[in-house]
């Protein structure tokens, strides 16, 4: 119906030359008469009038002065001839405007998340995203929005577009059936790896053997996210992005996710424990799983009990001496130990020296990883 409508207003809209013509009858003007007006040759005339060349903004300036009428006429003349004959647009345009306007599609095809094919990108996304339909696709869901439960818990787009490559992932890979108690005991075995950055390498294979699917996805541009904790068939997920490729929050971030997964947090439908920012977290109000989360990466990267009594007796002036003394005493890396004092003074600028990357160990350590240049082979 819509392609009618265009052939039917294309066929009435005549060239502006059609109207100039009508308009030197009605004058009694020769074709040669207005050349001499407009100061061009016969020949360039013709061409307009036969509506085989077009009205320059010059050429609607003189016709106007020619006519006596507002050059906008003409050129709103050829504007309208020019619209009416170009080909109607890819159909895809405004479906693409309506997916980027709301997911970052063109990032997700940079990363290979998605092909460039666009005559097959809503269908792209409807696998993606693991939806019926291309309006069953969160935030999608008929422009509306309102219902989508990944909106009311606050997901943005581009947290979503993220957990949904993990999820992606995760179904891709095999682990040893999951054991709470194999995991509960490789805390024990982690516990000594806080000493050293390099030490991270060994995270993979650990979470590994208790048949936890660890799974390091680079965060997209403008989406704020550390981590998330999920069930595929009766196996835990964790995925990392590594935001902020510190030690101190590789640790808390990681203790964080294992402690949702020891709890069984995340294993209902749609109710991934998806943690966006965790150091602004602890500052804000948190649900009873968060807190209870935050607490167990606490007191895995620094016993709290030892470190509130430090922080009493040394406060409000920690001395790079007596941080350095305390880590050596609790076998810790003097960055968990700064990582703690900069979350509870807010001074995020304090001994950022003593914070070492990570990303390079745990990636080079057996991690399944999508980014930083490389892409996880899964299809859709």
């Amino acid at each position: 119906m819509g392609e009618t409508m265009a052939a039917m207003n294309a066929s009435w809209v005549k060239h502006p030359g059609f109207y100039i013509k009508e308009e030197m009858e009605e004058r009694g003007l020769l074709q040669r008469d207005l050349a001499f007006i407009l100061g061009c040759s016969e020949q360039a005339l013709n061409r307009i009038l036969s509506g085989k060349g077009g009205i320059t903004a010059e050429m609607a300036k003189a016709l106007g002065d020619a006519f006596d009428v507002s050059p906008e006429f003409f050129a709103n003349l050829q504007q309208a001839h020019d619209l009416a004959k170009a080909n109607p647009p890819d159909p895809g345009v405004a479906a693409r405007s309506k997916m980027q306007g709301i997911f970052p599609v063109r990032e997700m095809i940079k990363r290979e998340w998605i092909r460039p094919d666009h005559a097959t990108l809503e269908q792209q996304l409807v696998l993606f995203f693991d939806a019926k339909s291309y309006d069953q696709i969160p935030y999608l869901r008929h422009a509306a929005k309102k219902g989508d439960s990944y909106e009311q818990r606050e997901i943005q787009p581009e947290q979503l577009a993220w957990l949904y490559r993990v999820r992606q992932i995760a179904k891709s890979i095999s682990v040893p059936k999951y054991s709470e108690n194999k995991l509960r005991s490789a805390l024990e075995k982690l516990e000594p790896l806080l000493q050293a950055p390099e030490e991270v390498r060994h995270v993979p294979r650990l979470l590994m053997e208790c048949g936890v699917r660890f799974i390091i996805v680079e965060k997209l541009v403008r989406a704020k996210i550390d981590g998330v904790a999920f069930w595929v068939d009766d196996s835990p997920v964790i995925g990392m992005s590594i935001m902020r490729d510190r030690i101190d929050n590789f640790w808390f971030c990681l203790r964080h996710e294992i402690e949702h997964v020891l709890r069984g947090h995340g294993k209902e439908k749609e109710g991934e424990m998806i943690d966006a920012d965790l150091e602004q977290q602890a500052m804000l109000q948190q649900s009873e799983e968060e807190r209870v989360a935050n607490e167990a990466a606490s007191d895995f990267c620094i016993p709290m009990g030892k470190f509130n009594d430090f922080w009493s007796r040394k406060k409000p002036f920690f001395s790079e001496k007596d941080v350095i003394a305390f880590a050596i005493l609790n076998n810790r890396h003097p960055g968990l130990v700064v990582g703690q004092i900069r979350k509870r003074s807010e001074k995020w600028n304090y001994l950022t020296r003593y914070l070492p990357k990570i990303r390079q160990y745990v990636l080079t350590g057996g991690a399944i990883y999508d980014g930083w240049g490389q892409v996880v082979p899964v299809s859709l």
